[in-house]
Formats: C-alpha cells, sequence, structure tokens
C-alpha cells in the first residue's frame, strides 16, 4: 500500500451549518485537495496545534498524549486509510518500543493527536481517487464556463438580448454533471470547501 503525503492547507468554517467545519489537506507532491467535514471541538484542537496555543487545561487529544507519552507509546504516523459511503476512517500507528500497533479514529481525532506528537499525514491512492479535488482541472472548467457565459452575452439581435440559458438539466430534475463541475469550481475559488465537499460527494454518488 503506497502512502501519500499529506499536509494540513487550513480550516474553514460552515456558512450553512452551525458547528461544521471543513479541514482542507493537501496533497504534498501533487495539485489535489481532500476536504473533510468534522466538528466544531475537533476544529477547534487543531487549531489551537497549528497556532501553538496553550490551554489553560488539557483537551481531551492533549489528555491522550499525556497518557501515551506516561506509559512509553510513541505515535508514529497517522493514515486516512478508507472511504465507505461518504465516511473518511483513518488509522493512528503507535509503537511501545518492541511491537508496532494500530488504532482505529475518526480523521478528525487522529489529525489533532497526530498534531500534537508531531508525525506525518498520509493517505492512500483509493481515498485521493475517490474525494480528492483536482484544482488545476476545475479551474480550466471555471474558465471555459465563463467563456461560454460572455459568448452568450455578446449574442444580442436589436433592442433585445438573448435570455440566459436555464441551468442545464437532466430528466430526473438534477443538476447536471457539467454545472455541477462548475459549480465545484466557483464554490473553491470562493473557498466554501464545505460546499465543495457535498458537491463533490454527490458527483461521486453519479460516477
Amino acid at each position: 500500500m503506497k502512502k501519500i503525503p499529506l499536509e494540513i492547507l487550513g480550516l474553514s468554517s460552515s456558512q450553512s451549518q452551525s458547528g461544521s467545519f471543513a479541514l482542507i489537506l493537501g496533497e504534498k507532491t501533487g495539485n489535489r485537495r481532500l476536504p473533510i467535514i468534522i466538528g466544531m471541538f475537533e476544529a477547534q484542537s487543531i487549531a489551537i496545534q497549528i497556532e501553538k496555543i496553550n490551554p489553560n487545561r488539557p483537551l481531551t487529544h492533549d489528555l491522550f498524549k499525556s497518557f501515551a507519552e506516561h506509559v512509553h507509546v510513541a505515535v508514529l504516523e497517522v493514515i486516512i486509510s478508507d472511504l465507505k459511503e461518504g465516511v473518511f476512517y483513518s488509522k493512528i500507528v503507535c509503537s511501545d518500543g518492541a511491537t508496532t500497533f494500530e488504532l482505529d479514529s475518526r480523521p478528525s481525532d487522529a489529525i489533532a493527536i497526530g498534531l500534537r506528537f508531531g508525525v506525518p499525514i498520509f493517505t492512500v491512492e483509493s481515498v485521493l481517487s475517490e474525494a480528492g479535488i483536482i484544482l488545476s482541472e476545475l479551474d480550466e472548467n471555471a474558465e471555459d464556463s465563463d467563456d461560454d457565459d460572455d459568448d452568450e452575452d455578446d449574442d444580442t439581435s436589436g433592442d433585445n438580448p438573448s435570455k440566459p440559458e436555464p441551468t442545464p438539466r437532466e430528466p430526473s430534475g438534477q443538476v447536471s454533471l457539467d454545472e455541477l463541475t462548475k459549480m465545484l469550481a466557483q464554490a473553491l475559488e470562493r473557498e466554501d470547501y464545505e460546499k465543495a465537499a457535498k458537491i463533490r460527494d454527490e458527483l461521486n454518488k453519479r460516477g
């Protein structure tokens, strides 16, 4: 299993759901981004560690680190290992000096703990290929869509300019795949990663 290194690019607060945040992970050796929706507590714990803020009392992830160090267990790495039905799974790889073992964890908790131990964060190709967002391709699609819009605006007849075409929809009434791709690019441009993650999930459902 080839591991792909990730880095934390930032946290984006939810504009539609109170208490939710999008944790943005980026591929270190590529141009894919991996948005993961997490809760307020986990986002706060991650942000505090990134900013090197020392809370008055230890948070749960600080307590985990203190306990692990007390029993001489070290965290080696964090792996976002799987994606099933829209749910991310991860592992915290640990060692007691004699054996190496893995703990099942939510990605938000695993990353919050991994940051405290200063260990690398990885994922696998199957997760990135399914849930990763490729920025360069999206930017090109957005530019093409904007060019098409400009061409439509220029197509006028006398004093009656042509009306904009309605959003393309499939027979079921759903937004078309092309329009979803354009919406995804726009969400990324606004750094609305929560919306981008939801659109990505819808695109994945349609194959």
